[in-house]
């Protein structure tokens, strides 16, 4: 498989089913952030992690894929006349979403309450994840607004929001498994 086929040397690209759409268009934009995503978290997982967080990471990454997929996908060539899947793509489902939930449950239930609002940072590993973290909302605000000029499956917009509260509670867990210390946004009063 050659790397470059110069089909979009135009300045457009396909979508799976054959559309051809502007490079810049939002569904590209969309799915170019998950990406965009996806490359950051295998940033995260090449970190000194625990292995269960590794492996959860690698998952994730798959599951980015298939998203991704899923946004790449012309919806009006996704399906026949009579509504059955006309392209065979992998979906995200309530049960992967469920996956996430349960490993934000897991890793919170060794974590002190939050009291305040946090600043990013305090180790690399864990400006990783708030990096992500802020691609992750990136991506949901262009979903959202792709959502909102073609229908995309919910299951899409639940996930990612699933994940930047995943990559969150991840940055909070790795700064308690690091022993690094938790910087609360305290607003200085004005006077």
């Amino acid at each position: 498989m050659k790397i470059y086929t110069k089909t979009g040397d135009n300045g457009s690209t396909a979508l799976f089913g054959g559309t051809r759409v502007p490079k810049d268009h939002i569904r590209i934009e969309a799915y170019g952030t998950i990406d965009e995503l996806n490359s950051y978290i295998g940033m995260i997982r090449d970190q000194e992690i625990p292995s269960l967080e590794t492996q959860t990471l690698l998952v994730i990454q798959h599951d980015l894929f298939t998203l991704g997929a899923m946004l790449a996908t012309d919806p009006q060539k996704a399906r026949l006349k009579n509504g059955q899947e006309r392209l065979n793509i992998p979906k995200i489902t309530a049960e992967t979403i469920d996956f996430l939930e349960g490993e934000i449950d897991r890793m919170e239930q060794n974590l002190p309450p939050m009291t305040h609002f946090i600043l990013p940072g305090g180790h690399a590993t864990v400006s990783f994840c708030h990096i992500a973290r802020c691609v992750c909302r990136r991506a949901e605000r262009l979903s959202v607004q792709l959502n909102r000029e073609e229908a995309v499956e919910p299951e899409i917009l639940m996930y990612i929001n699933r994940l930047s509260d995943y990559l969150f509670v991840l940055a909070r867990k790795l700064t308690f498994d690091l022993q690094v210390k938790e910087m609360k946004w305290i607003p200085e009063k004005q006077g």
